[in-house]
């Protein structure tokens, strides 16, 4: 019975003794008369030993010790703002200086189903990176019938009012602005019908009509002619009394003028973006990067808009001398101001070449018709390329609106760079000669290596590869688009 009572007892009260050691618990005995607690000390002996000398200076010292360190830390803050790189500001950018503009001259070719197709497509824009569509022409007018021209009515071939409206609404849902291209005469080489002043004031009412629908812009052909009209004054007016948000666009464009009357001509018009057909492939890389150099000083990158493919100039995959398009692509995605493609030119097409290749892509070719296999896969991977320097110059700030610096030209190649404040650098080289060249790029801040970021000869500059650039070898019709960090 001992027994057991004792086994029940709890095992901390139990003195140690070699039986309950068996086990191997330590066990500790209390004393009876460990029951006496530390209190500490009482009010009166703590404000008595905080009044000694010792103390008194102990407690100075601490906080002289505390001051000290935090003027220490707030001088050394002050010191950091002061010396640390101060941001420069983002400049002022407009929807059309985002990314690139893309043009479907003929609605119909585009897609069969007009207008409606074109809707259908917004989210292949989209993918692209597209931030304006330029529409048209759209409107009813007969060949050198002057009388004919209405500007206001959408032919019936392309669609209908009501689908143009849904075309906007859609566009602007997906961050697409839309403009609308008011060519008078779009079907002869002469666009105003030889009497530009009678077009004037029915392009005035256009404008008008068209703004108040949801248009994001309106772009002119030929400035040269209806900017010396009575009415042009007018017409550059209701661009700038819109009571919209979102700021509307005048565009126009001119084709075979130099750097210097192209810059008069922007200057004259007021418009807010004037395409140009430079770079001319068919000119010498040292004429195109003075003809750029001047363009870019005389005006903000914001009016620059750079267009080699069009109705009159024809597919980028055509232009001569015969060129990789992607070349073209590399040149327009990164140079400073805003890039204009004509449809197709993303992936390549050729004049002559129906649209509709545009949307079989996706579809596989039967293996036996190695040509169509053949050039499928040519078209896919011109549109990675444009879809990968689409969405560098997006994020990119140094791409985005960097300052241009030329860096080296010749008969048949050309490189710059681009760079903005403490962004990542880009440096962009083309030859679209028939022989290599090595480009000596001797500028002391250049950096002895840069990163591939996109290439068109995967072989000899792969991508995330490191090259020198003392003496950088572009083969023949190849282009590179390298990058580098910031150094201070």
């Amino acid at each position: 019975m001992k027994d057991l009572e004792l086994k029940e007892m709890d095992q901390e009260k139990q003195l140690m003794t070699r039986e309950t050691q068996k086990n191997g618990c330590v066990k500790v005995t209390v004393l009876e008369n460990a029951g006496m607690k530390y209190t500490g000390l009482s009010k009166d002996e703590l404000i008595k030993v905080a009044g000694t000398a010792g103390w008194i200076r102990t407690r100075r010292a601490l906080l002289v010790l505390f001051w000290l360190g935090w003027v220490g830390m707030l001088a050394g803050a002050v010191v950091l703002i002061i010396q640390a790189p101060r941001c420069k500001p983002i400049p002022e950018m407009n929807w059309w200086n985002e990314g690139p503009l893309y043009q479907i001259s003929d609605v119909k070719a585009f897609s069969e189903k007009g207008l409606k197709g074109v809707e259908e497509q917004l989210d292949y824009l989209n993918q692209m990176k597209v931030k304006g569509l330029v529409l048209g022409p759209i409107h009813t007018v007969q060949e050198n019938q002057l009388h004919m021209l209405n500007l206001v009515r959408v032919k019936p071939e392309v669609g209908t009012e009501s689908d143009l409206e849904s075309l906007l609404n859609q566009a602007h849902k997906k961050g697409i602005s839309v403009v609308l291209n008011l060519t008078p005469n779009y079907e002869n080489d002469s666009v105003w019908f030889n009497n530009v002043t009678a077009v004037a004031e029915k392009i005035r009412e256009a404008c008008t009509y068209w703004l108040k629908k949801g248009f994001g812009g309106i772009f002119l052909p030929d400035l040269g002619d209806i900017i010396n009209t009575d009415s042009w004054p007018s017409i550059h007016a209701i661009f700038n009394k819109t009571d919209e948000t979102k700021k509307v666009a005048l565009m126009g464009s001119v084709t075979r003028l130099s750097a210097d009357d192209f810059t008069l001509m922007l200057n004259q018009s007021g418009v807010d973006l004037l395409l140009t057909g430079l770079p001319d492939p068919a000119e010498s890389g040292e004429k195109q990067a003075q003809e750029i150099k001047k363009l870019y000083s005389s005006h903000r990158q914001l009016n620059l808009g750079w267009s080699m493919s069009g109705p009159s100039l024809g597919s980028l995959a055509s232009r001569r001398p015969a060129v990789p398009v992607r070349l073209y692509q590399m040149l327009l995605f990164t140079l400073p101001g805003t890039p204009v493609f004509s449809a197709g030119d993303e992936v390549g097409l050729k004049t002559g070449e129906k649209p509709q290749i545009m949307w079989d892509l996706e579809n596989p070719v039967e293996e036996k018709n190695a040509a169509a296999k053949t050039r499928q896969e040519e078209c896919i991977a011109v549109r990675k390329f444009f879809k990968t320097l689409s969405d560098l110059r997006g994020r990119e700030r140094s791409l985005l609106h960097g300052e241009y610096v030329s860096l080296y030209s010749s008969d048949s190649s050309l490189a710059f760079r681009r760079l903005w404040d403490q962004s990542d650098r880009f440096l962009t080289a083309i030859n679209w000669g028939n022989d290599t060249v090595t480009m000596n790029l001797t500028p002391s801040d250049l950096p002895a290596q840069a990163q591939v970021r996109l290439t068109t000869d995967t072989e000899k500059l792969a991508v995330d590869s490191m090259v020198s650039l003392e003496k950088l070898q572009i083969g023949p019709k190849q282009a590179v688009l390298l990058s580098y960090p910031y150094a201070g």
